[in-house]
């Protein structure tokens, strides 16, 4: 059973974002990077952005067209995951998941080379010109860049509320360990909560 606080904070402005972290086909399709239950957490991605596409924001992970580029520790990753550069992968494949693309527009969809969104500053800026403060989080993959775009968020001072039953991983050990550090070390500044419990205390703002 996953580590819930629910919404300690009390309920979901309407102001706030689904931030939906790199639900994509190279993730859900067969390759290298497959997050085998991608699929299993989708239904409840999917009732997360019906209930205010205009109120989501999808990251993409894009990886480098081929090996050999990016900068420091990247490059050699690159030159390990060969496969997993543009050139290898094919057309396509950094696309959201069919289910998922269906809503953008008016969803945002925010491309990043890295595992943090935050990294560039253009995110950030976005989302407080349109007067953001609190981001559900959903995606893949929990101990990756689920984890550097929820303690980014921290840092930036967003209120972060994670749907932890719209999270997935390719791997259980360091996905419950990963649920368990936001519920039990960052408690005071994340809430873990279900969608269920998301959904009945998030009023959309009209307009």
């Amino acid at each position: 059973m996953a580590e819930t606080t629910g919404l300690t904070h009390g309920p979901i402005p309407g102001s706030a974002v689904h931030l939906c972290v790199d639900m994509q086909r190279l993730f859900a399709e067969e390759t290298e990077w497959r997050t085998p239950w991608i699929r299993r957490v989708l239904p409840q991605v999917v009732r997360l952005c019906e209930h205010g596409p205009e109120r989501t924001c999808f990251t993409r992970f894009v990886p480098p067209a081929r090996p050999g580029e990016g900068t420091g520790t990247w490059r050699r990753y690159y030159e390990r995951w060969s496969s997993m550069t543009l050139e290898a992968l094919g057309p396509g494949l950094i696309d959201l998941v069919p289910e998922l693309a269906l809503f953008a527009p008016p969803a945002l969809v925010f491309d990043k080379r890295v595992y943090s969104p935050w990294f560039n500053g253009a995110l950030h800026e976005l989302l407080r010109e349109r007067g953001v403060d609190t981001l559900v989080v959903s995606g893949g993959e929990t101990d990756v860049c689920v984890l550097a775009t929820v303690l980014g968020a921290v840092d930036l001072g967003y209120r972060v509320v994670i749907a932890v039953d719209a999270l997935c991983s390719s791997s259980d050990e360091t996905h419950d360990a990963t649920v368990s550090l936001y519920h039990d070390r960052y408690g005071q500044q994340i809430e873990t909560a279900l969608c269920d419990e998301i959904l009945d205390g998030w009023a959309i703002r009209a307009g």
